[in-house]
């Protein structure tokens, strides 16, 4: 039970208060050290967030041949072809002279009278509890692909059954309601391989029947099904005549869509897309130049020491604009001249300055592309173009360029720029982690976790420490109120005893 000044008339809690306020000043300095230190967690794995975002982007694009092999095609005649590069490393060029475009094999059904879409299985005319049809179509190599098994109820429609057949065999079929003819065409194009008399799109099974997908074609009867072959496209390449089972094919990394018969020849040249490959260089330097920006302004950020983290009873005491403009000081500086990132940032100056050996044995480098540093001391190691020169080295030798960023290294070789540029960002990535961990990290797996880690037991420790110490404080001062109770009682009994 706690005594409050009711013999001495003093405030005991403020007085308690006030005593334990000089022995939290030192578990305040724990909790400020802890603040600070997840602050500069924080800051540590938003610069390896953005890090790992940039080697990423790099990767997708200059670190992928794709990126230099674009290229721009001329024909023509481009209603009749089209031509465009893929993954070519050459130039293409030629003629080309299409005879015949490829076509999808086709199965025309039988009518079915009166019926609709929403008619059921069991109200067709021949339906006899058959609820199994089995689909067989063309595949992509031009061969028939293997048999599906298709179960419906009585209760299922025409429409449901259409749904089933598009989603789970190689035609696509729907039902004409006008007609009351039910239509199929392969998903594939081009003639089946082998027997030419095979149809490519076959049907069985009673549920068939009663669709009248199956049976003969007969010219004199509208209700038997009716089945179109498929075609190969036949065209002269440079002067051979071949065929392909589709009318978009792939010759040499360029992709081919054959889309009109010609009777003359379609005279077609590529060269390389300077502007795109031009538009993915410059993108790769803006964002390697805003990355140095942030590292730079990362360790140059000015620290306020006489900015400690607030306490929450300093907060109490401040209103909230003055609590947001302190904490901006108090959090500014905590990665001021990190060694990690200085040391990341010189050996990336390093690496835009490097030369890459290319196949031919000769030597290329950033500043042979008309990328160089920008001579200003205060921009730090930022890199500007000259386009001018980087648009000649594309149009000249693509190729040497898509080296100079994306040679693959080996073990007596380090590769492009990209593939360094990658490997140097792992390694700053696994420092950084293993300094300040990820997201979701067990905080004994790094070294700024285990901190905490131990800053919060010190906290918890003191936070015992300071609860005993309070409590041994109550209890002097209401065994202090109890005693001059007792003596004050003791006074009145003798005054009362003298008054008498």
């Amino acid at each position: 039970m706690r005594i409050s000044g009711l013999a001495t008339g003093m405030d005991t809690e403020q007085i308690i208060r006030d005593m334990m306020k000089a022995h939290r000043i030192p578990l305040e300095k724990i909790t400020q050290k802890k603040q600070y230190t997840e602050w500069q967690m924080d800051d540590y794995r938003s610069v390896n967030r953005n890090i790992t975002d940039l080697k990423y982007k790099v990767t997708d694009t200059m670190g992928r041949q794709s990126t230099f092999m674009q290229k721009t095609v001329n024909i023509s005649n481009p209603n009749a072809v089209g031509i465009k590069g893929l993954s070519a490393i050459s130039e293409f060029a030629g003629t080309i002279k299409v005879d015949k475009l490829a076509t999808q094999a086709s199965l025309q059904g039988g009518m079915l009278t009166n019926v609709k879409g929403s008619t059921r299985l069991e109200q067709l005319e021949g339906y006899d509890g058959e609820k199994i049809i089995k689909v067989r179509a063309i595949d992509k190599n031009g061969e028939l692909g293997e048999v599906k098994e298709l179960k419906f109820s009585a209760t299922d429609t025409i429409d449901s059954v259409i749904k089933k057949i598009n989603s789970e065999t190689g035609v696509n079929a729907f039902f004409d309601e006008y007609t009351g003819k039910i239509a199929m065409t392969a998903k594939n194009s081009g003639a089946l391989k082998g027997d030419v008399g095979t149809p490519s799109i076959v049907i069985e099974g009673k549920l068939g029947d009663v669709l009248k997908l199956t049976g003969t074609h007969d010219p004199d009867d509208d209700n038997s099904p009716k089945f179109t072959a498929g075609n190969n496209a036949e065209f002269i390449f440079n002067g051979l005549k071949t065929q392909r089972a589709s009318n978009t094919f792939t010759i040499n990394g360029f992709e081919v869509n054959l889309k009109q018969v010609t009777t003359d020849e379609v005279t077609f040249s590529s060269a390389p897309d300077t502007d795109k490959i031009v538009e993915s260089v410059v993108k790769f330097v803006d964002d390697y130049n805003k990355l140095i920006e942030e590292l730079n302004e990362k360790i140059r950020e000015p620290k306020y020491r006489n900015f400690q983290p607030l306490s929450d009873e300093q907060k109490k005491d401040m209103k909230e604009k003055e609590i947001e403009l302190w904490e901006e000081k108090a959090m500014s500086g905590t990665l001021r001249n990190d060694p990690t990132i200085a040391s990341l940032l010189t050996n990336l100056r390093q690496l835009m300055s490097s030369q890459v050996e290319t196949s031919n044995g000769e030597f290329i480098s950033l500043k042979k592309i008309g990328i160089e540093p920008i001579k200003d001391f205060k921009e730090n190691g930022k890199l500007a173009i000259n386009e001018d020169d980087l648009r000649k080295a594309i149009t000249e030798n693509p190729n040497q360029v898509y080296e100079l960023f994306a040679k693959s290294a080996t073990d007596t070789d380090k590769g492009g720029i990209a593939i360094q540029f990658r490997k140097t960002m792992d390694g700053f990535n696994a420092v950084i982690s293993e300094k300040a961990g990820t997201t979701g990290t067990v905080s004994d797996n790094f070294a700024m976790g285990r901190s905490l880690k131990s800053m919060n037991q010190q906290i918890d420790r003191f936070e015992d420490r300071l609860k005993m110490m309070e409590d041994r404080y109550w209890r002097q001062f209401t065994a202090m109120e109890k005693a001059i109770q007792k003596a004050n009682a003791q006074s009145a009994n003798m005054m009362n005893m003298f008054g008498q």
